[in-house]
């Protein structure tokens, strides 16, 4: 039985209108393991009990997911991902219909970005991720994985190869030495579908952060001392040695923010930074930007554009943004340089 690190901290306190009736109060709670980060929701209810009833049915849904797209570890009674990976090359695994619904989705990315996004790239970044760690360990004796191993892994990361039989419910990688990652999609389409269950539950107002992947539902139900009913989301600075922590403020209803950055798992060697996004072209860490990010509806499409279009040089990211309906972002230069797609800057809040 797992145990969850689980805290609530009341916000506001009860205020009374000019009628005889109560506002709800804001609450906040954070929980830690899932997905390896920290989730925070945050919602209004009348009471610390009504609110802690909620965010614990957010925390199970979500720790259903984290095990279920987990490539580590094993759960009793649970097929995942490291399932998969585990019977590669030997037999078709009978899998969760979420699975299944998550691997369709990350196929058709794959499709649409032309392989900038693939799940099915993980021969590749274990070895990243296995340098990663033991330079961490040892940083004087860091090393840049050799391109010939890089490259003969990538010999095993065609997405078309995974054979996914929806009827039977089943998963086969018929390649032995093929492996999934879905490290650039799991958080943000768990958190996508968390968030829709709950709209369908009749959840009006809530905003569910996993890890810096952000899903309004609806906006506040409580304005704030400017009248504002958007929820604010700040985008993290890139530049750690700035005292500005958040680069810009978004104001957001019923959307998504997803970034991501060279800044978050990095590993140095020689005086350089390896960053753990990897672009599937070179084999090495994508060079283009310090950080991408994106406003979109859908928290799983904005989790794969965040890796897709960081993976891309600037003119063609900035036009596959601009083909997308309903889809905005914002990339980073590493010189701090900004910039925007066409309709980026109506969810900037002015300063």
């Amino acid at each position: 039985m797992k145990k969850f690190s689980f805290f609530f901290l009341a916000l506001l306190l009860f205020l009374s209108t000019g009628c005889a009736r109560t506002q709800p109060t804001r609450y906040q709670a954070e929980f830690l393991t899932l997905f390896d980060t920290v989730t925070t929701v945050i919602g209004y209810a009348d009471s610390e009990a009504q609110f802690r009833e909620l965010a614990g049915q957010v925390r199970d849904e979500l720790t259903e997911y984290h095990e279920l797209y987990d490539i580590y570890n094993d759960y009793d009674g649970v097929r995942t991902v490291k399932t998969l990976n585990d019977n590669a090359g030997k037999v078709p695994v009978v899998v969760d219909a979420r699975i299944i619904s998550m691997l369709e989705f990350a196929k058709l990315e794959y499709e649409r970005t032309d392989g900038a996004v693939n799940v099915a790239l993980g021969p590749v970044l274990k070895i990243w991720h296995d340098y990663r760690e033991a330079g961490l360990d040892d940083p004087d004796a860091a090393k840049v994985p050799p391109m010939e191993d890089l490259r003969a892994a990538a010999l095993h990361t065609d997405m078309e190869k995974v054979i996914i039989d929806k009827t039977a419910s089943t998963v086969y990688l018929p390649d032995p030495d093929m492996r999934l990652d879905v490290g650039a999609i799991a958080k943000g389409y768990a958190t996508e579908q968390v968030a829709q269950e709950f709209e369908r539950r009749g959840v009006a107002s809530l905003l569910l952060s996993v890890g810096g992947n952000v899903r309004a539902i609806g906006s506040k139900l409580v304005p704030d001392s400017k009248g504002e009913t958007s929820w604010t989301v700040g985008v993290q600075n890139p530049d750690k040695s700035s005292e500005q922590h958040d680069l810009m403020l978004l104001q957001i209803n019923g959307l998504s923010v997803v970034s991501s950055g060279i800044y978050e798992r990095y590993y140095t060697v020689d005086g350089k930074q390896y960053h753990h996004i990897i672009d599937h072209n070179t084999l090495m860490p994508a060079d283009y930007y310090a950080q991408v990010s994106i406003v979109c509806r859908d928290s799983g499409l904005g989790d794969a554009l965040s890796t897709a279009v960081f993976c891309m040089p600037l003119e063609e990211s900035m036009a596959y943004v601009e083909s997308l309906s309903g889809v905005e972002a914002a990339w980073v230069m590493k010189d701090g340089t900004i910039h925007l797609s066409s309709g980026f800057s109506d969810y900037v809040k002015a300063q």
